[in-house]
Formats: structure tokens, sequence, C-alpha cells
């Protein structure tokens, strides 16, 4: 007896919780456009929302001219130009899924 075969997103969920990926690495693994990838990845962000065990990491796109970082970015896809330099060398969001950290008892 076989077991289920994964659906689309619990195969990227399974990626992101090994190593972070781009959406291009994603679209790759699972044979799917990158911008359907991206529309899981909104879902499963969304679902995790709610977990009380992992939780959806986004590592911020960066300038590779000047080295502006996208902080608080929340769109998925990579931004197309540097609000500081103008340049369109922007490296892409890398996603993971990592384990939430307790929350301890703050005192001395």
């Amino acid at each position: 007896m076989n077991p289920a075969p994964l659906t689309t997103r619990q195969q990227l969920m399974d990626l992101l919780t090994r190593h972070p990926c781009t959406a291009r690495d994603l679209a790759s693994h699972v044979h799917l456009a990158e911008r359907l990838v991206e529309d899981h990845l909104a879902h499963i962000m969304r679902s995790l929302e709610r977990s009380t065990s992992q939780q959806f990491v986004m590592e911020e796109p960066e300038c590779q001219d000047c080295g502006y970082a996208f902080r608080n970015r929340t769109r998925l896809k990579r931004p197309s130009r540097c609000p500081r330099c103008r340049s369109e060398a922007i490296t892409s969001p890398r996603f993971s899924i990592v384990a939430k950290q307790p929350k301890g008892k703050k005192g001395g």
C-alpha cells in the first residue's frame, strides 16, 4: 500500500522546512510557474500565522549594487528596482519555515 502523494503545498512546505529557497528554486522543484508558486506561498504564509509550532520567514531582498535592504516587505515577489540607486540588480527573497521559539519568561 503506497502512501498518498503530497499535494503541491505540502511539497513546498516540506522543501521550506529543510532549507531556505527562492520562488524560482521552488518552482523548479515542483515543476510549476514561479507565479503559481508565489500564490501557494501566500496561502502557506496565511496558514502558518495560526500555527503555534511553525512560522513562515522571508529573508529580505537586497540591492546588489548599493546594499539597500528591503525591510518589512510583505510582497513575495522580487522588487524590480532599488529606490535608492535605481539598480535592477536585486536579490530574490528567500523563504523558509522554522520552528517558533517558545516564549520564555523574563526575569532574573
